[in-house]
């Protein structure tokens, strides 16, 4: 390397070692736009081989094409979509950010070890939900891509058509697609669903979301007896309802669900376990050959995530009726999903470039928002309070 390459910021990509984990935090369109603005890119050999981006592609790119470890050699800033184990960030500089997603209420110890090591932790799945933010955001990104891919394995695994088809035969009905939460990748497996021709309903606790509903299309289903509950917590997400509306939301969904062939959960709470939202009871009751996808089985128990009994990466059937989920759902689609990622974590970065120190100056609500170690300390407020 050149002179001007010692003193530029250095960014470092590893390969993801993360079971399963298929993506990649760099692509040669980002590592180019990081060149742009002065940086030094290095990234580790293959680490875009899951994603089928070949090293000549990144070299080609402009960055540095190294092998193992040697890539954060010097790093002042590491991107990952999966935070790496400290211990192979030894060769970075003191006070290196790392960007990536931390799950830092599940991975408390990892979080504190970052601190320990003296690296600045930036948690991408704790970006704030605000109009700035927007086009940072990873978690609405992936979720877009999931709400797809879950229809898109659903019907798969479904052994009927879903649009509805006129033969000289006979006609045969559409498939009917119930959807429970509608975030971002609840309406985009509405949308998705629709497109391939099925009769779609969905439901949230948030009333908020009724017209978004209506406007794909789709039926609104919602609890109509108890008023005054909005589901509506900060940043967008749904929060824990009451007992009554509980009651209320079960006896709607067991009395809808049993006419669905496919249902698609998507229910999430931060920081907390995935809701239960479909029971053993209310599955014995569906059509066999129905098909649950369960989109938050990875942040489920023993037990499953917001369907009872599902299990990550396993096709269990109960009932005569197939559960099923991804460990990593946008994984399944990691060329996609690596291109949107990356993108996202040159959108953050840049936007904070300083063009006198040629690097981000990470200050105000988002900055704070997503950094959880700095100096050697643990600083979210949101894990300190936890």
């Amino acid at each position: 390397m050149g002179d001007q390459d010692r003193s530029a910021t250095r960014i470092a990509v590893l390969k993801e070692s993360a079971p399963g984990e298929t993506r990649v935090a760099l692509t040669p369109e980002t590592a180019k736009k990081f060149f742009a603005l002065g940086a030094v890119v290095a990234i580790e050999e293959g680490a875009g081989d899951s994603a089928s981006i070949p090293d000549a592609a990144y070299a080609d790119a402009g960055a540095h094409v190294v092998s193992g470890a040697q890539a954060v050699n010097g790093a002042d800033i590491v991107l990952g979509v999966q935070a790496p184990d400290p211990a192979a960030l030894a060769g970075a500089n003191p006070g290196a950010k790392v960007a990536a997603t931390f799950d830092p209420f599940g991975t408390r110890d990892s979080v504190n070890a970052y601190a320990k090591a003296g690296l600045e932790a930036l948690a991408m799945e704790f970006m704030p939900r605000i109009t700035r933010a927007q086009s940072m955001d990873v978690l609405s990104s992936q979720s877009n891509l999931s709400g797809y891919k879950a229809v898109i394995a659903a019907a798969n695994q479904y052994g009927r058509a879903f649009p509805m088809m006129m033969t000289a035969a006979g006609t045969i009905q559409a498939a009917r697609v119930f959807v429970m939460g509608v975030g971002v990748a609840g309406l985009q497996a509405i949308a998705t669903a629709k497109r391939l021709g099925a009769q779609v309903s969905a439901t949230d606790v948030r009333s908020a979301t009724r017209e978004q509903i209506e406007s794909l299309g789709a039926k609104p289903v919602f609890v109509e007896a108890v008023e005054g509950i909005e589901g509506e917590g900060s940043g967008g997400y749904a929060t824990e309802m009451s007992e009554e509306y509980q009651a209320a939301q079960a006896e709607l969904v067991s009395s809808h669900i049993a006419k669905q062939d496919i249902v698609i959960t998507t229910a999430l709470i931060p920081g907390r376990a995935a809701p239960r939202l479909v029971s053993d009871a209310q599955i014995a009751t569906m059509r066999p050959g129905s098909v649950l996808f369960d989109l938050a089985v990875s942040q489920g128990d023993a037990t499953g995530g917001n369907v009872e009994g599902s299990k990550a990466d396993e096709l269990v059937e109960k009932h005569g009726i197939t559960i099923m989920g991804f460990s990593n759902t946008p994984a399944a689609l990691a060329p996609d999903a690596s291109a949107l990622f990356a993108r996202n974590l040159y959108n953050f970065l840049s936007a904070f470039w300083d063009e006198g120190t040629g690097a981000p100056v990470l200050d105000g609500e988002i900055g704070d928002a997503v950094r959880l170690t700095r100096g050697g300390a643990v600083v979210n407020d949101r894990l300190i309070k936890s």
